[in-house]
């Protein structure tokens, strides 16, 4: 999965988000993210959204924190960024545009506190900006990467919850189409010449006539070690 298909999200959807309907049935993993984020950013004067995509999750977390950087390395995602900056009023945000793969433009021990929701889990090969007894939490699909990285590299106290419960339940074909789509790497789905993959997919996600699909996400976290 390239930039390239970012840099077309951001333009085809306006930003880093899904254009389907769909409702949730059960204790999301998201939900639990937010929550436990949220109680944690008063408790840090320098706070990074790693992956921040369009801006939008990064302002709604600016009113918790004294000041929060993000970073993305797709240039549409942090153009949209900064236009929704420029028209929110908000005063404790920056956005950069940064990627994991070089040396990021960030000094040593910068942050208090990385919070990286569906960025990349590169993120934790760059703890010489988290501080010292700083954490990192992050809430992803695929939790492998995050644990290898994690344990590879200066960090303590390492946390990592799976949740399954919740279920996504899509009221058509239309919308479930979407949502495939709308999932990083996949292909437009909505596209006639994918007709058969798409039925493929959507066979094997019919539960009791609903079309669902389990969240099974992780939410971990880490404190950089000391000397």
């Amino acid at each position: 999965m390239g930039l390239e298909w970012y840099d077309m999200i951001a333009r085809r959807n306006g930003g880093y988000r899904g254009r389907s309907k769909f409702i949730v049935e059960g204790h999301s993993a998201e939900d639990v993210f937010e929550k436990r984020l949220i109680e944690m950013l008063p408790l840090h004067n320098t706070v990074l959204d790693a992956g921040c995509g369009h801006g939008e999750f990064t302002l709604r977390m600016s009113a918790y924190a004294q000041h929060v950087t993000g970073f993305d390395n797709s240039s549409e995602m942090i153009r949209i960024a900064l236009s929704g900056l420029a028209s929110s009023g908000v005063r404790n945000v920056e956005f950069v545009h940064a990627t994991t793969k070089t040396k990021m433009p960030f000094v040593d021990e910068q942050f208090g506190l990385i919070y990286d929701r569906r960025g990349p889990t590169s993120i934790i090969e760059h703890g010489r900006v988290l501080r010292k007894g700083g954490t990192i939490i992050g809430i992803h699909g695929d939790v492998n990467k995050v644990r290898e990285r994690l344990l590879n590299n200066r960090y303590e106290d390492i946390e990592i919850e799976e949740f399954n419960d919740a279920v996504l339940v899509f009221p058509n074909e239309h919308e479930f189409a979407l949502f495939l789509s709308d999932t990083p790497g996949n292909p437009d789905y909505t596209s006639p010449e994918l007709q058969k993959a798409f039925q493929a997919k959507l066979d094997e996600s019919l539960i009791d006539g609903r079309i669902c699909v389990q969240e099974r996400k992780y939410i971990w976290k880490a404190v950089r070690a000391g000397e």
